[in-house]
């Protein structure tokens, strides 16, 4: 069993670099995105670099992920780990980089964080307006990183994935951690990876060589057919 994170995107892309990996769905707007196994790896490497080369992060660093329910909430956490930074949802934890969505980034660029935030936009796209100063645009800055990342300093399994647990901790089946899951699965869930309760629910699936369906602003009435179009084995509606 893998016990890093890019030991273990490494075997997902050997074993099926095709299939949907994460697919993410908002009711409010209609949005449908569907990242496959190597698509994902390839947003996972952009940011990586984008982290490493603009902003000098390294080993041991602190990543403060603040962001609704989204597709790149998983982006984010698998760059965070494949550079060896430990991940924080946090607000009033110090943080080496904030990454945030548009409806916080004036709180966290009044205070003085370093702010890497994104217009939450289809495909990743930039804000269509200017940014306070300070604060980095990710739909800007992302598409000039190159498709690869190698680490010149890999993490280890003793690096911390978050504050409370390294990366191989975190990469260990638990059992209960999201109710009636079985591994190898299509998770579909309303829990907000980006959460300390929902990050379960990337987790799980990741580990277990499955997969995740996020909804944000679920349509209870839309659920079943949510269910029943992705095939999904399994809910868990938080």
């Amino acid at each position: 069993m893998a016990d890093t994170f890019p030991a273990l995107l490494a075997d997902l892309l050997r074993t099926d670099p095709g299939r949907p990996l994460v697919t993410f769905y908002d009711d409010a707007t209609g949005e449908r995105v569907e990242l496959s196994t190597v698509t994902y790896a390839n947003w996972v490497a952009k940011t990586s670099s984008l982290f490493v080369e603009e902003f000098d992060l390294e080993r041991g660093d602190t990543l403060l992920v603040d962001l609704p329910t989204h597709w790149l909430a998983p982006v984010f956490l698998g760059a965070a780990w494949n550079v060896g930074l430990a991940v924080s949802f946090d607000p009033d934890r110090p943080a080496s980089l904030t990454v945030c969505g548009p409806d916080d980034l004036e709180r966290y660029a009044a205070r003085g964080d370093t702010v890497l935030a994104s217009a939450l936009l289809p495909l990743g796209v930039r804000f269509p307006n200017p940014l306070p100063a300070g604060v980095h645009d990710f739909g800007a800055e992302v598409w000039s990183q190159p498709d690869a990342f190698i680490p010149w300093d890999p993490p280890s399994a003793d690096d911390l994935a978050f504050a409370d647990r390294t990366q191989a901790q975190a990469l260990t089946p638990a059992g209960d951690a999201v109710p009636d899951y079985v591994g190898g699965g299509r998770l579909l869930t309303t829990a907000n990876p980006a959460s300390p309760r929902g990050i379960a629910g990337f987790l799980a699936p990741l580990i277990s060589g499955g997969s995740g369906i996020w909804v944000r602003n679920a349509d209870p009435e839309g659920l079943e057919r949510r269910v029943a179009d992705e095939r999904a084995t399994s809910r868990w509606l938080a």
